[in-house]
């Protein structure tokens, strides 16, 4: 039986890839059950894995829940809690997480790429909350994360109309923090892989926590939180300081 998620690690980041191509990498029970396992071990791997992604196989990012599961739980009266636990691991993992989204994102796959810090875009890439459409609705968090990303009045008319957002567009109304080319997104996103893992990778897992603890909070208590919660300087700091003088040396 083929690994419905796959994980590649290269130069400290891990690659996750949802891998039902013939399906559109459709979420299914058995691949958010796998997810769910790779994501517990990477959030242990602090040390080797500075930064993860999580993409699909075959072109396309994912189509969504799959339907033949909606509709045996739509007749079950099902309350599916599991998938919404695995993506609230994903957007609590301590390293920072990109959804690079090729194809389609739709529904349930845009409730998981909302739990990435960064999504990154194709040009021909295709968003859709189509919840509106089947008569069902996001209880994975979507209604919470797509207002907070791009503003309740975007969510509403993504949510009301049902309609397909392309990777520009994305972009654009700040759902795709970077839309890149087809031709040129793999050579970018490893550009911007490389870029985050160049910096303190112990840096990075302590901002990701303050902007995690700190959203909602007033603006004074958001305050007072980093300034008694901060864990202080990177253990590398000084060895990172010390290389910035030295490269201004003529």
């Amino acid at each position: 039986m083929k690994d419905l998620v796959l994980r590649k690690d290269h130069e400290g980041t891990a690659v996750l890839t949802l891998n039902r191509p013939d399906k559109l990498n459709a979420l299914s029970k058995d691949m958010i059950e796998r997810l769910g396992e790779h994501v517990a071990a990477i959030a242990r791997e602090t040390r080797t894995v500075g930064l993860v992604i999580l993409r699909g196989a075959g072109g396309n990012f994912s189509a969504g829940h799959d339907m033949t599961e909606v509709l045996a739980q739509v007749k079950a009266h099902a309350k599916p809690h599991h998938f919404v636990e695995v993506i609230d691991r994903v957007a609590d993992l301590p390293q920072p997480v990109i959804c690079a989204v090729q194809g389609h994102c739709s529904t349930g796959a845009l409730e998981l790429a909302l739990a990435a810090d960064l999504i990154v875009a194709a040009e021909s890439a295709q968003f859709c909350d189509a919840y509106a459409r089947w008569g069902l609705t996001p209880i994975w968090g979507l209604s919470l994360r797509l207002p907070h990303r791009i503003g309740t009045p975007k969510a509403a008319e993504m949510m009301f109309s049902c309609r397909t957002y392309s990777g520009s567009e994305a972009h654009e109304m700040h759902l795709a923090n970077f839309c890149y080319p087809d031709a040129e997104f793999e050579t970018q996103l490893g550009t911007l892989a490389a870029d985050i893992l160049a910096n303190s990778w112990y840096s990075n897992r302590v901002n990701k926590r303050a902007l995690l603890e700190s959203d909602g909070l007033p603006l004074h208590d958001a305050h007072t939180l980093s300034l008694f919660k901060n864990e202080g300087l990177a253990p590398d700091a000084a060895q990172r300081v010390t290389k910035f003088f030295r490269s201004r040396k003529p």
